[in-house]
């Protein structure tokens, strides 16, 4: 797969069109005095991730779990960023903020493989609990027909 310039890139073989991507500005409540009453600076990216045909599903479905309360009812990734006091670099961070999403995305977690408990330890346990059940009955009163 090659990518055009008008691609968001994640990895060397999977890249995002920035067609698909959609952004909204709002004001802002970050930092920048009476400027924050005047400039919509804050940056909203909305991303319709199943009709996305890049990336494999496998990758969607990892991404849905991991960022669950980012997703609209619809299926819409909603990220925003009010961090700088400029509009693109708002926008850029939106973007950042999707890549850093769908590089985590891309890794498959590797399996847990259980494992079991070792036979020294369960003794060791074991061993362990009869002792203190000894030390707790030595503690007791003695009884008349003893």
């Amino acid at each position: 797969m090659t990518s055009s310039p008008s691609d968001l890139r994640i990895t060397n073989s999977l890249s995002v069109p920035l067609s698909e991507l959609q952004f909204s500005f709002t004001r802002s409540s970050g930092p920048g005095g009476q400027n924050v009453n005047k400039v919509n600076s804050q940056a909203h990216l909305r991303w319709d991730v199943a009709a996305n045909e890049t990336i494999p599903e496998a990758v969607k479905q990892r991404l849905k779990l991991a960022q669950a309360r980012r997703f609209t009812i619809e299926g819409e990734l909603l990220i925003s960023s009010q961090r700088y006091r400029d509009q693109l670099r708002n926008r850029q961070d939106c973007l950042d903020k999707l890549t850093v999403m769908l590089q985590a995305a891309v890794t498959v977690p590797k399996k847990r493989r259980p494992t079991k408990v070792p036979r020294g330890v369960k003794e060791s346990r074991l061993r362990n609990k009869k002792a203190k059940g000894q030390l707790k009955q030595s503690r007791k009163r003695p009884r008349l027909d003893d």
